[in-house]
């Protein structure tokens, strides 16, 4: 199994890090100056590079989180992003449900401008 690469201080380079030394392979071997050895050598350090970069990007995905409302005080209520979890449509019916909610705050029970039907228009 390939090794991480890590920076000179021993830890794990930062995206921004190996997205750097990646780019500088992939400008190696497009100049085409490398032999076969050496260019097969910087293509693995490039692929365990970019595994590097999808997982920093999967897990920084994982930490993000949705608006899903506010509270009584007014600040944002805050949920886990969690695009697995939820299929397409429970993510539509949700993004209405936080569209109405927000809309008929202002109006108690006047609900003149929901829109019933779930056509376009």
């Amino acid at each position: 199994m390939a090794k991480k690469k890590k920076v000179a201080n021993g830890k794990q380079a930062t995206f921004e890090q190996a997205l750097q030394s990646l780019e500088k392979i992939v400008a190696e071997l497009e100049a085409g100056q490398l032999g076969l050895s050496d260019g097969l050598k910087r293509y693995e350090e490039g692929v365990i590079y970019l595994r590097q970069c999808h997982q920093l990007l999967e897990k920084a995905e994982r930490k993000i989180e949705l608006l899903s409302g506010v509270d009584a005080e007014g600040n944002p209520t805050l949920e886990a992003f969690d695009d697995e979890a939820m299929s397409l449509d429970s993510k539509l019916d949700a993004r209405s449900r936080r569209r109405t909610a927000g809309k008929s705050a202002g109006k108690a029970g006047d609900t003149s401008d929901v829109d019933e039907s779930r056509g376009l228009f």
